[in-house]
């Protein structure tokens, strides 16, 4: 039986099976993934993700160790637990996404198209962004979060997305505040963490991205928040959108503090 059908399997036990007396179906579900977390698959998008941050591809034949992440050209440890974070090169607030496709492009000579083809990965078509944020982040696990908010354009962009946050429209007058803005609230087995509330947003944002064991697939959190939007029956997110920046620059920047801890797995 592969890990993914055993993880699977063993999610829809605790599932079946519910509550017992002194507990609820969530702390089984924790108990579960705690026990999954040392042969979470996530560890083989980071071994790829890796490779491909080392290896020299494009039309400039130049990998992405020159890369700057907000804390110096190659520096990855601690990087992403400052991101989003406004960039003096590109003249604008950038997540992780943005940045790896701004260095795509001017490092390894990618047109920004080619750069953003294929941002979700899909069975055996895999998406090179899901790796190198599998790699990239967890190089910041166990680093408290510090996304500043010095700069006014970080200071727009977190406006931005609290109001992307709270507004609600489409067909089902649905926002993100829906379903995140009040404790206690789930959908199936899943709780939704209240992001509205400080530790509800540590919960919630430093454990993306994820292996979803019903997918097989390591998730960002940019695929988060497109996923959202398509459940409220939105427009599609556009990946690496200024949108897509301040909505993750709000969510980020609530969680400050917590200690990062990604890539983590989720049913």
């Amino acid at each position: 039986m592969t890990v993914t059908l055993r993880a699977a399997t063993l999610l829809l036990s605790a599932a079946l099976a519910g509550p017992v007396i002194g507990q609820s179906a969530t702390d089984e579900i924790a108990k579960y993934r705690k026990q999954l977390q040392e042969g979470n698959p996530a560890e083989l998008w980071e071994a790829r993700g890796e490779d491909l941050w080392k290896h020299k591809r494009g039309p400039k034949n130049a990998s992405l160790e020159r890369c700057d992440l907000g804390k110096g050209p190659g520096v990855v440890k601690g990087a992403y637990a400052e991101l989003p974070r406004y960039f003096a090169d590109a003249e604008r607030v950038m997540d992780l996404e943005t940045r790896l496709v701004h260095c795509m492009v001017t490092l390894q000579g990618f047109t920004p198209a080619q750069a953003t083809a294929r941002p979700f990965g899909s069975g055996t078509n895999r998406s090179d962004f899901e790796a190198l944020a599998a790699w990239i982040t967890s190089e910041s696990k166990g680093v408290n979060m510090n996304v500043p908010m010095a700069h006014p354009k970080e200071q727009e962009a977190y406006r931005v997305g609290e109001k992307m946050f709270f507004f609600r429209g489409g067909p089902h007058d649905f926002g993100c505040v829906t379903c995140h803005g009040e404790s206690g609230k789930r959908i199936r087995l899943q709780d939704l963490p209240n992001l509205t509330d400080r530790a509800g947003a540590q919960l919630g944002y430093t454990t993306w991205p994820a292996y979803r064991v019903s997918q097989g697939e390591l998730r960002t959190f940019q695929w988060r928040l497109n996923d959202c939007y398509r459940q409220q029956r939105f427009p599609e997110l556009k990946f690496a959108s200024e949108g897509s920046i301040a909505l993750t620059m709000y969510l980020a920047r609530n969680a400050n503090g917590a200690a990062f801890n990604a890539p983590a797995i989720k049913r």
